[in-house]
């Protein structure tokens, strides 16, 4: 009788091998959810900067605004009516080889 509890014992050891241990373990199975869950964390913040890419393409194909904003901010441009007034900051012009920069510049157009 011993025998066949001790073989009995070795097989439920060597079916709950593979449930624990093995290719589709439990172990394995969390490692892989918490790989799915932090790919879709990053695959939310893709498709959140598409989203915002998407808007911003929308607004230049079909507004004026952005185009002008755009101009604005990343070229320096302003309208032919306008005063443009730069202020520097006095530490960095300080820190600056050019000090004869004015605090206030004035530019008509």
């Amino acid at each position: 009788m011993k025998i066949i509890t001790v073989i009995l014992m070795i097989l439920i050891l060597l079916l709950q091998y593979p449930l624990w241990l093995g290719h589709g373990s439990w172990l394995r199975v969390s490692d892989l959810q918490h790989l799915v869950e932090a790919q879709q964390k990053i695959n939310n913040q893709i498709q959140l900067r598409n989203a915002m890419l998407d808007a911003e393409v929308l607004d230049l194909k079909h507004g004026t605004d952005a185009i002008e904003e755009r101009a604005r901010s990343e070229l320096g441009m302003i309208k032919s009516d306008e005063i443009f007034y730069q202020i520097v900051d006095e530490s960095a012009e300080k820190n600056t080889a050019a000090s004869s920069v004015p605090v206030i510049s004035v530019l008509n157009q």
